[in-house]
C-alpha cells in the first residue's frame, strides 16, 4: 500500500469524481483511491487534445485502465471548437500562462457540472500530477469551478508528494502506457516541434513512443 493511502478524504465522503487527463497521470491516483475504498468514477473531458488521433490514443488507454480496475469511465464530448473559441487570442502564450488557466477552467467547469448533476460532493483532477503544470494554477481553477455549486468541493491534494510522481512513472512503465511528447493542445505541439526543428531533432510522431520502449 502506498504512503498516500493514509491521506484524509475531504468531509468524510466516500464518492469521488476524478477528472482524468490521461492514463499515465491518473493511474497511481486511481490505485491509491481504490486502496482507500473510495467509490471512484473517472471523468474524461479534454477537448484541448489535438489532433484527434492523439486524443483517441489518450482516451482509449485511460478507458482500458479504468475498465481493468472496474472503475466507471465517463467519456464526455470532444467539443474541440469550444476549446479553440475559449482560448482564442492566447495561441502564443507560454506554458503555465493565461492559456493554460483558460484550458483548466474549461475542463473543470464541465467536470464540476457533471459532479453537481450526479450528486458528487467532491471532485479532483490528475492534471496536477504533471511536473510541467503549475500546481497552484491547477488548484485555483478547480476551486473556482467547484464554487459554482453549493456543497461541491475541489480536492486540491498534491498527488506528486510522498513518492507519488515516482510511483506514477513506475506504473506507466509497468503498464507500457503511451508516452506523450507534448502537453496535448495544438499550440503546445507547434511549440515543441519548433524547438525540435531548431535543435535538428525529429518532429513529434504520434502513437510511436511508449514507456518501457523509449529506445524504439
Amino acid at each position: 500500500m502506498s504512503e498516500q493511502s493514509i491521506l484524509s478524504f475531504p468531509n468524510d465522503e466516500k464518492r469521488l469524481l476524478l477528472h482524468s487527463c490521461c492514463a499515465p497521470c491518473s493511474s497511481e491516483i486511481i490505485a491509491t483511491l481504490l486502496s482507500l475504498d473510495i467509490e471512484l468514477t473517472v471523468f474524461f473531458y479534454n477537448p484541448n487534445i489535438h489532433p484527434l488521433k492523439e486524443y483517441e490514443l489518450r482516451k482509449e488507454e485511460n478507458k482500458q485502465f479504468a475498465n481493468k480496475h472496474q472503475v466507471p469511465f465517463i467519456d464526455a464530448d470532444y467539443d474541440m471548437n469550444n476549446w479553440f473559441a475559449r482560448t482564442k487570442g492566447m495561441e502564443f502564450d507560454s506554458e503555465r500562462g493565461p492559456r493554460c488557466e483558460a484550458c483548466f477552467d474549461i475542463r473543470f467547469e464541465r467536470t464540476a457540472l457533471y459532479a453537481h448533476e450526479h450528486e458528487f460532493k467532491v471532485f479532483t483532477s490528475s492534471v496536477g500530477m504533471s511536473r510541467w503544470k503549475d500546481l497552484e494554477q491547477v488548484n485555483e481553477c478547480g476551486i473556482r469551478a467547484a464554487q459554482r455549486y453549493p456543497g461541491l468541493t475541489y480536492w486540491n491534494y498534491n498527488w506528486r508528494k510522498k513518492g507519488g510522481s515516482q510511483r506514477m512513472i513506475a506504473m506507466a512503465k509497468s503498464e507500457h502506457f503511451y508516452q506523450q511528447e507534448y502537453c496535448g493542445c495544438a499550440h503546445s505541439l507547434r511549440e515543441i516541434n519548433h524547438k525540435r526543428k531548431a535543435q535538428g531533432r525529429d518532429l513529434v510522431k504520434i502513437g510511436i513512443k511508449y514507456y518501457g520502449n523509449s529506445d524504439k
